[in-house]
């Protein structure tokens, strides 16, 4: 996929779900949508019209393993 693809992605489809690791404390919360062709996005749950982070699957498995090993860690 190319880069130009991402920017002009169709989220209209996008299958929204919130993080597990946002708590119901009112506090700033993620929410991916992982069922679109090629790509992963990533928003705020509190501004859904707002916009979004796009990655390939690849780069999203990346980031995940990167945090589950603890490397974003402060």
């Amino acid at each position: 996929m190319e880069p130009q693809d991402l920017i002009r992605a169709d989220l209209s489809q996008a299958a929204w779900r919130k993080s597990s690791y946002s708590g119901g404390n009112g506090g700033n919360c993620v929410e991916v949508a992982s069922n679109l062709p090629g790509l992963v996005a990533v928003r705020h749950s509190k501004d859904p019209n707002g916009p979004a982070l796009i990655f390939t699957p690849a780069e999203w498995k990346a980031f995940l393993g990167g945090v589950k090993l603890g490397e974003f860690d402060t």
